[in-house]
Formats: C-alpha cells, sequence, structure tokens
C-alpha cells in the first residue's frame, strides 16, 4: 500500500516503531483511510535498510510504499505490521518532485537558468571567481558543526592565508524556512561589501532534512544572485538544486574550506611559477651577455684610466696657468692700491681747481646780470607789459616805459628812425 507516515515514535532499546499510515485521495488529498501500525524484528531491520539506502531517516510526513500483514487485537483493535518497505518508491517520489522544480526554474528564468542535456547552467555558473578568494559570507544555522569544522578548515590552512569571514545564520531544515534562507542571500546581496564567494554550509542529515535545497525559491536566488556561490551542505549520495544552480559543489564544509584553499593556493603557485621563470630567464640572460658584460666592464675600466691620465694633465695646467694669472692680478691689484694712496692729494688739488673756477663764473654772473647792465648807462624799453628788443614791434604813438638804474621813465613814441647799430658818438 501507498501511505503517508505520521505519529511517528521509536524505542531503541526494543527497536519498536510505531507510527500511522495515512491514506489520501491522490487528486483532492482527501483522507481516505487511518491505520495504526507498528514494525519490529526484521520490518524494523527492513526500516533501518531503507534509511540506508535512501539516506533519509523513516519518521513523519513522508510517502512510503510498504507491504503489511493485518493484525486484530482484543485491546488495541485493528493494526497494521510492516513486513516490507520499497526504498525505491520513495527516492522516486523525491526526484519526480525535484524535477519538477528543476523544469519550472528553467521555464520562468529565462537568461539566468538554462539545460543542455542533463546539466543545468545559471547566471551564478557563469561568473569568475576573484583570483584570490579572502572576504566570505557564510549561510549556516548557528549551532552547525559544519560551520565550525568550515571555519577551522580555513582558519588552520598551513599556507597562512587570512580570511574574513561573516556569518549570516538562519534555518537550514524545512521547506517553511525557504523564504527566510532565500532573504539572507538578498541580505548579502544588499550588504555591500565586496564578498569574494557565498558559502552555504550544513553538517549532514537525512535527505528529508535536505528538502529546503531542492526549495524553487532558493534555487532560483542562488542561480541569480551575481556573488559566486559555494555549496557545502554535507550530503554523500544526492545532489540538491542548491548544488546544481551553484557556482561551485562540495560535498561536505570542510571540502567548501579545501576548495577555497586550493583555490588560492592554486594563484599562490602561478605566482611562484612566474616567479621561478623570471628568476632562470634573468639568470639565462646574465650568462648570455655575460661575456659582452666584461668587455664592457674592461674597456670602461681602460677608458676612465685614459680620462683620468688626461684630465690629471689638464689639471696640472690648468693649476699652473692659475697660479701665473693669479700673479698677474696680484701685481695689477697692487699698481692700482698704489694709485688710489695718491687720491687725497689729487682730490684736494682738484677742489682748488674747481673753486676757481666758480669764482670766476660768479664774477661773469654778476657782471651779465641786468642790475650791473643797467649801472652801466644801458636801459630796458618796456611796452604792453613785456620787453621789446626791436623798435617794429612798437608803433608810432605808443606808450613805453624805460627802465634806467634808478628810474623807470613813461615816453611816447613821436616817430622811428632806422639805425644799423653804429653810433658816432661812441
Amino acid at each position: 500500500m501507498i501511505a503517508d507516515v505520521t505519529n511517528h515514535t521509536f524505542k531503541p532499546s526494543s527497536a519498536y516503531h510505531y507510527f500511522e499510515l495515512v491514506e489520501k485521495d491522490a487528486h483532492s488529498n482527501e483522507l481516505l483511510a487511518r491505520f495504526s501500525s507498528k514494525a519490529w524484528g526484521s520490518g524494523s531491520r527492513q526500516i533501518e535498510q531503507f534509511e540506508k539506502i535512501t539516506g533519509q531517516r523513516f519518521g513523519n510526513n513522508i510517502q512510503v510504499l510498504v507491504q503489511v500483514r493485518v493484525g486484530f487485537h482484543g485491546v488495541y483493535g485493528l493494526q497494521l505490521q510492516l513486513i516490507a518497505i520499497d526504498p525505491r518508491f520513495t527516492l522516486g517520489l523525491i526526484e519526480q518532485q525535484k524535477q519538477a522544480t528543476l523544469d519550472r526554474l528553467v521555464a520562468e528564468n529565462p537568461g539566468f537558468i538554462t539545460r543542455k542535456g542533463e546539466d543545468y547552467f545559471t547566471k551564478n555558473k557563469s561568473l569568475s571567481l576573484n583570483r584570490v578568494i579572502q572576504t566570505i559570507a557564510v549561510i549556516s544555522s548557528g549551532s552547525s558543526a559544519g560551520l565550525q569544522d568550515f571555519i577551522h578548515t580555513l582558519r588552520s590552512n598551513g599556507f597562512g592565508y587570512r580570511f574574513r569571514i561573516d556569518e549570516y545564520h538562519t534555518e537550514v531544515q524545512g521547506d517553511s524556512n525557504a523564504v527566510a534562507f532565500r532573504n539572507k542571500l538578498v541580505s548579502i546581496y544588499n550588504s555591500g561589501t565586496g564578498y569574494d564567494a557565498i558559502v552555504i554550509t550544513r553538517g549532514g542529515g537525512a535527505q528529508t532534512d535536505l528538502l529546503i535545497f531542492d526549495n524553487y525559491l532558493i534555487g532560483q536566488a542562488i542561480a541569480r544572485i551575481p556573488i559566486p556561490v559555494i555549496t557545502g551542505i554535507g550530503h554523500q549520495k544526492n545532489t540538491t538544486i542548491a548544488d546544481l544552480m551553484a557556482h561551485t559543489a562540495t560535498r561536505t564544509p570542510t571540502q567548501s574550506a579545501e576548495f577555497i584553499i586550493a583555490h588560492n593556493r592554486r594563484f599562490e603557485e602561478e605566482l611562484l611559477r612566474i616567479q621561478k621563470a623570471v628568476i632562470i630567464r634573468s639568470q639565462q640572460l646574465c650568462s648570455l651577455h655575460g661575456r659582452t658584460l666584461t668587455q664592457i666592464q674592461t674597456r670602461i675600466s681602460h677608458q676612465s684610466r685614459d680620462l683620468l691620465n688626461t684630465w690629471k694633465d689638464r689639471l696640472r695646467a690648468a693649476r699652473q696657468t692659475t697660479l701665473q694669472n693669479t700673479q698677474s692680478i696680484l701685481y695689477d691689484r697692487k699698481t692700482s692700491l698704489r694709485l688710489l694712496s695718491n687720491l687725497g692729494e689729487l682730490k684736494t688739488r682738484y677742489l682748488k681747481n674747481q673753486e676757481g673756477h666758480l669764482a670766476h663764473c660768479k664774477a661773469l654772473i654778476r657782471l651779465a646780470s641786468p642790475a650791473n647792465t643797467l649801472r652801466r648807462g644801458f636801459a630796458l624799453v618796456k611796452f604792453d607789459g613785456r620787453i621789446v628788443a626791436r623798435g617794429e614791434d612798437i608803433p608810432v604813438g605808443g606808450k613805453i616805459s624805460v627802465l634806467l638804474h634808478d628810474q623807470e621813465l613813461g615816453a611816447i613814441i613821436n616817430k622811428k628812425t632806422a639805425y644799423d647799430g653804429r653810433d658816432p658818438d661812441i
């Protein structure tokens, strides 16, 4: 029969399972029947084998295909005893739901998710990892042992790499927590921090515990987010939708840390290879051009010696010339000093000569002054308030003033006679 398991309890001491098997209508999901059931002995071993094959615990809210034996008890009434359980049915049902979600993701997210054959290609997968992964956002539950394994592996790496790890805690179990999980991815993107990668970790568990990672919203968010996502969910058998959408999928949190360390190590090894190549090439070039360098060194040494000898000779000649020129300059300066010592006498003589010249000039100026000129019998004629020297500037009948040594005379011109400058009386 096909039924859902509810109200499951397990007693490890006796290996007894008590549960109910519920039948529902496949279309309306209406409850058709509910049976009290149990398993022990071979039935309990069947359940144990089921858990090993499917990777999930036998418990509530899973649908199973079981073979049962009907029994009746006077006290407990009708009961079903589990004889066998088919793990392939449960695995197939989960896989059908997963495939339906994948088909929906491809159909509703063109440009972000495509499928080629059995492979899925997402926008996240197309991102290039930074050459060095150092700043990391981790999504995990706060009490996850897998998170601690991840952090311990990163920080105890043997290469001395240092990491910034920001923890974003949320529930990583149960389909009802998918929205909160998706919102953590959005928070990381909106934080403004330049994360090199987002790591999703979980410490493993049954397959039903991992169903959250097959959720549509989480798969869509991982495929679209523009930060490379690395998964280390802790499962060994199956691949979740989160793994298929992520940039890189690893099996465990420890493997996620090892992947990051190996990625950084590849970059360091590349740098070391380049460094080694540069050293080798430098040595080759030095060896190749060693002879040329030696020849250049020898030539430089010889030319330096020749130049030094040449400049020594020039310096000797310059020294001799300097000595001679210095003696000549000193002699000239001594002569000048002797001449300067006679400067006082020359100055006195020069000043006396100039004083005599000034006295002569003063005498000439006095003789030529208007006052002395008038004393000698000369006169000045003014017409219209100004001194005139030509008779043609004064008309007949014009009033003039005649300036003598001690008087100013007024006169009127009665006539004018031409005069050639000669006076027979003088």
